[in-house]
């Protein structure tokens, strides 16, 4: 993989910040003409550093307010379960996260659901009819005190 300059991981370090910065906006704060940004910016995206551009939402505004933490161990760890339970998590949309773990635990879930009512239904009627789940913990948060998706560049 190609080295970065301090030119792209500036721009990478505004657009983490706020990506409806035009190319004019950041070319004015690196002191730089809006062509080679745009060029730059078309060369992180084709190179995969630049993923996607999305809208962080407000999830108590969206009527998603309460985030469950959901630490998930399966009874068997052949392939084959593991792959299913993967295919099979992709299909919940409450489920915003999932890692596979080192450790104690096998999978970590994040989920942002309306109610604690709301969070039972879905370990009741959906979570829990994936097979394989042999020990599922919640946790709930209680206050958000960090969330960021920027990474340190």
């Amino acid at each position: 993989m190609e080295r970065l300059d301090t030119t792209d991981l500036d721009i990478l370090r505004i657009l983490q910040n706020n990506s409806k910065k035009t190319t004019k906006e950041i070319a004015d704060t690196l002191n730089l003409t809006p062509s080679p940004v745009y060029e730059r910016i078309r060369r992180l995206e084709k190179k995969g550093y630049i993923k996607k551009y999305v809208a962080l939402l407000d999830k108590k505004l969206v009527k998603k307010p309460i985030t469950a933490v959901c630490m998930v161990s399966l009874r068997y760890h052949n392939e084959g379960f593991i792959e299913k339970f993967e295919k099979q998590i992709r299909t919940l949309s409450e489920v915003q996260e999932c890692y596979h773990m080192a450790g104690k635990v096998d999978f970590f879930l994040k989920i942002n659901v309306e109610s604690l009512d709301g969070y039972h239904q879905f370990v009741r009627l959906k979570l829990s009819k994936i097979e394989n789940i042999g020990i599922l913990e919640s946790y709930f948060v209680l206050k958000e005190i960090l969330h960021t998706t920027e990474y340190n560049i």
